[in-house]
């Protein structure tokens, strides 16, 4: 049975049709921080995005696919993310023990292009065929490529929605439209986290923002209206007031491998701002699986704390 606070989340969807809102509540409702509102879901699909040795090396099991159901069931998580592949080839040893998300589109780190596009590589159907709860889909917002996933989630979403699937977007701003800095800025990962919402997503994955303002004319905007971004906090809840008031799941990618104290640190940012949750993927897998779920563990405690 759904808590108050599943039930609440969920009636922000009410253009959805039931199957969608299981599919929400099925993720809402797992693992340690089931009904509490937050979400801590293992993504692994950085050996397609950076190939299987920079991935995988530093923790040598995480070549098998089967390691990561494992390791995001011990732990306890939400959910569990990954492309065709890895999710192919688990899916049936592990049917039902945890929700899934089929990513559907991925890039490889063999080509270095000035703009980005990933490729459509899953489909629908694949995530109804292996039991998803939901897709996953990248945009590169200030990508010269950016109206072309634009149009292929929203074909993708549209078809996944009408299925009683859930849409995950992950709003990654890359490209030739704004610097190296700019892809973290504060203004732009709020934009990114509004363009995720008007696009119909459910669920939205953003970078942890930074104090940096990328855009003259939302730097006057913020200093006239006083918008306060000293503190990652602050602008958390910024990023989250951006995706609809509020009213959009909204959690944040672990980023590069980092130490212990510095993730910990960072997540109880998150959670002080009002963030929905983590998506934390090499910061867990490239750990010893008991150091990774006692790190998870640590995170959703915080988490907790917090709903």
């Amino acid at each position: 049975m759904s808590s108050k606070r599943v039930k609440e989340i969920l009636s922000w969807y009410s253009s959805d049709n039931p199957g969608t809102r299981t599919n929400l509540a099925r993720m809402l409702n797992h693992g340690r921080l089931g009904g509490t509102g937050k979400m801590v879901i293992l993504p692994v699909d950085q050996g397609f995005e950076h190939g299987p040795a920079r991935s995988f090396a530093p923790n040598a099991p995480g070549y098998d696919p089967r390691y990561h159901f494992q390791l995001a069931i011990d732990a306890g998580c939400n959910a569990y993310a990954a492309p065709l592949g890895f999710l192919e080839a688990g899916a049936a040893e592990f049917a039902g023990d945890i929700p899934l998300i089929l990513k559907l589109n991925s890039s490889d780190s063999l080509y270095a292009g000035e703009d980005p596009c990933p490729a459509v590589t899953g489909s629908v159907e694949d995530a109804l065929r292996l039991g998803c709860s939901a897709i996953g889909f990248t945009i590169y917002p200030a990508s010269a490529n950016r109206n072309l996933m634009y149009e292929e989630i929203r074909e993708l979403a549209e078809e996944a929605k009408h299925v009683g699937l859930a849409v995950v977007i992950w709003s990654y701003p890359r490209g030739s439209g704004i610097s190296k800095q700019g892809e973290t800025a504060i203004d732009v990962c709020a934009y990114a986290a509004q363009i995720a919402a008007q696009l119909g997503a459910h669920m939205i994955k953003v970078k942890p923002p930074t104090e940096h303002i990328e855009q003259a004319a939302a730097r006057k905007v913020y200093e006239e209206q006083g918008i306060p971004v000293g503190s990652l906090a602050e602008r958390i809840s910024h990023v989250v007031q951006s995706a609809f008031g509020g009213r959009r799941i909204v959690i944040f990618s672990g980023g590069p491998a980092k130490g212990r104290q510095g993730l910990i640190d960072e997540i109880q940012a998150i959670a002080d701002g009002g963030g929905f949750g983590s998506i934390i993927g090499r910061n867990s897998f490239q750990r010893d699986k008991r150091e990774a779920i006692d790190l998870l563990h640590a995170v959703m405690d915080i988490y907790r704390a917090a709903a």
